[in-house]
């Protein structure tokens, strides 16, 4: 396969053309070589793509978590129909967001970028984890399998909720969490979480097993629900 390699506002933008396949190591060096003297921003456009195989997607699965290990993102546009068909077989549609063109992913790293500054700016200062009891369902983000894992978020703050469940992942595990909402009507946020620290049985004993999990990539809709609900309820006892 061929990479051209552009950069752009800071964000690096690949041309990837021809086979996604057993000759495509291109792929993972050249994101590699990225992250480590250029960006951790990076998109990848799909439009000369002809063929991804089975190696292939592991391929893209290995330069995907690469850019995680590395806190960046990884945002891939211009996909043909039928690579969005494969990935659909696969399980990566439910890892990617299609952008049509690299103006709409470029467009969604500012937003992104917006409401990571809120974040490190503001929200660590300003918002207390409050107490929160809800219902929570979770697996591995690239994953292949459905099945969802079942456990009771306990605390939430406006950038991550604390989870006590029997199954619990690694710290810097991807994960994809849906979280029921008692209040009415009843919402469902659903969003991927981070892992960012496992609870210590000798030292939390009440709070063992659990995890906190750092709401990751979240879109400004979904950080505009939760920073009201938290400002809401900041003072209250009741949920």
């Amino acid at each position: 396969m061929r990479i051209k390699v552009k950069e752009r506002e800071g964000v690096v933008i690949l041309y990837l053309e021809g086979n996604i396949d057993i000759n495509a190591s291109d792929l993972i060096e050249t994101i590699g070589w990225v992250l480590k003297y250029k960006s951790k921003d990076i998109i990848c456009d799909f439009g000369g793509v002809n063929l991804v195989d089975y190696i292939g997607i592991s391929v893209i699965a290995v330069a995907y978590k690469n850019v995680l290990n590395h806190r960046g993102r990884l945002k891939i546009c211009n996909v043909p129909q039928h690579l969005r068909n494969l990935f659909s077989i696969v399980g990566l549609n439910r890892v990617f967001k299609y952008y049509e063109n690299e103006e709409q992913a470029l467009e969604s790293l500012k937003k992104e970028e917006k409401i990571f500054d809120i974040l490190s700016k503001k929200l660590r200062r300003r918002f207390k984890r409050i107490p929160f009891h809800a219902n929570i369902e979770y697996r591995q983000k690239f994953s292949p399998q459905d099945n969802l894992y079942k456990g009771r978020v306990i605390n939430l703050s406006a950038i991550g909720v604390f989870v006590v469940a029997r199954k619990i992942f690694s710290v810097g595990e991807l994960l994809y969490v849906r979280i029921y909402f008692k209040e009415k009507p009843h919402q469902v946020l659903e969003t991927d979480g981070k892992v960012v620290w496992v609870a210590d049985q000798r030292f939390q004993p009440y709070e063992y097993p659990g995890m906190g999990l750092e709401f990751y990539n979240i879109d400004k809709e979904k950080q505009e629900r939760i920073i009201e609900f938290v400002e809401k309820h900041a003072s209250s006892n009741l949920i």
